[in-house]
């Protein structure tokens, strides 16, 4: 392998390998960061502040500063608040961020073992950059996205300023050692770029999509997975299995992926590791070990007929998927009825001004969404304010804008809607026309 330093407005170190063009490991918003974040923090102006952020960090920042920025929303305000807010761990990972610099080679050499496993390998530049402790590592349109601020925490990283949002940085930083794992944080995002996408339709899907990065991630470095579900799941398999199959059809991701959320099972990111399982699995039953890392890889994960073919063949499950996907319609909540009118009545009195819908189940009040109809915005019922779920559960209420005589409205309840144990409701359009003066 040979190594070329390539001077240009910033530093990039490129690395010319088997591949027919050339790949880069980019560091330079860590420099720029470091130098706005310098000037904001001498002054309590805060027009001053934005200004020192955008002049020093923002115009100066790379493609990847610009794709970890619309990844994970970032704005100008995000990072201020983040520099006024956590002193204490700014000053404690500083040193840390620089390592970035000396990980150049690591990397390299790890890309090259993937390539040997995954022979049709595309370049993807590598960047680190800062964030607003929203990511460690992410990816868009074709780049790796290192928020260093995060991935180079350890246990010296200060963390007692941080909101309860942040409770599951405390474990992550003391488990790693000043970016230990970061070169095996790398390759698992690398992997994302290779594949179809990195947003999936269902549970199931997204949590495959994780597993085969991890996965491909711990087989390439030859470390194992920092991810804590990964060290809880095998021991609690059947009680992980059992919970994610009445929930692995639904739209959203619920405890299972990228939550904080309480769960039975205390673990955060149990997708991570059911989607490892489910990998790990069909590699071992796979005659031909390389074919099963491309068709791994290479999954239409948002295609339910080849993502059920690839799971039910990798024996994870102990039932047949059709068999599970039958139970989970089964157990999905419904709307039992509207409390003020009748659904599909052709004469609703028009100043009804809230509308009550219950349910078959006891719901989650924190889940809800609406759509349109099949009539679209034209015929929307509109709301106007959302006023909550009942007590019990079994019940939510909101206020609507003052509707038409004689007019046709329409008005989706969503499969966000979910019940307390987590399970999608079956989507309900509401349809009705109100009557004639």
């Amino acid at each position: 392998m040979r190594k070329t330093i390539i001077l240009f407005i910033f530093v990039i170190v490129s690395f010319k390998t088997a591949f027919t063009q050339s790949y880069s490991v980019v560091t330079t918003d860590i420099d720029n960061f470091w130098q706005a974040y310098d000037k904001i923090t001498s002054t309590k102006d805060s027009a001053l502040q934005y200004d020192y952020l955008n002049k020093f960090f923002l115009e100066k920042g790379t493609p990847g500063l610009k794709a970890i920025m619309e990844a994970r929303n970032y704005t100008a305000k995000s990072y201020i608040n983040a520099i006024n807010s956590y002193p204490l761990f700014w000053a404690s990972v500083r040193q840390n961020t620089f390592k970035a610099k000396s990980c150049a080679k690591g990397i390299a050499a790890n890309v090259q073992k993937l390539k040997a496993l995954y022979p049709d390998l595309k370049p993807a530049n590598v960047y680190f950059t800062i964030g607003a402790l929203r990511t460690g590592g992410t990816t868009l349109n074709g780049m790796v996205l290192i928020g260093t601020e995060i991935a180079f925490g350890d246990k010296n990283t200060v963390t007692t300023e941080f909101p309860k949002g942040f409770a599951h940085l405390r474990p992550y930083f003391d488990a790693n050692a000043g970016g230990a794992a970061i070169v095996f944080t790398n390759i698992h995002e690398y992997v994302h770029t290779q594949q179809k996408t990195t947003v999936a339709s269902s549970l199931l899907a997204q949590s495959v999509l994780e597993g085969v990065a991890e996965f491909m991630a711990v087989k390439t470095t030859g470390e194992p997975s920092g991810v804590a579900a990964l060290g809880y799941g095998p021991a609690h398999d059947a009680q992980v299995q059992q919970k994610f199959a009445s929930q692995m059809f639904n739209p959203f991701m619920g405890f299972w992926l990228y939550s904080n959320a309480e769960n039975e099972f205390g673990t955060r990111d149990l997708g991570y590791y059911v989607g490892y399982a489910i990998c790990q699995k069909y590699y071992e039953r796979a005659p031909d070990k390389k074919k099963a890392i491309k068709e791994m890889i290479e999954l239409d994960y948002n295609n339910p007929a080849a993502l059920n073919a690839f799971v039910e063949q990798s024996g994870y499950f102990k039932a047949p998927l059709e068999l599970l996907k039958s139970r989970y319609e089964e157990s999905r909540p419904t709307v039992l009825s509207i409390r003020q009118f009748k659904n599909n009545a052709s004469a609703v009195d028009q100043s009804i001004t809230a509308v009550t819908v219950e349910f078959s189940r006891v719901m989650d009040k924190r889940q809800r969404n609406f759509e349109l109809g099949p009539l679209g915005k034209s015929n929307l019922l509109s709301l106007k304010r959302f006023i909550g779920f009942s007590d019990d559960g079994r019940s939510v209420t909101f206020e609507i804008e003052l509707m038409k005589p004689n007019f046709h409205y329409q008005l989706i309840l969503g499969e966000n809607f979910s019940s307390a144990d987590g399970v999608s409701l079956k989507p309900y359009l509401i349809d009705f026309t109100t009557a004639g003066r």
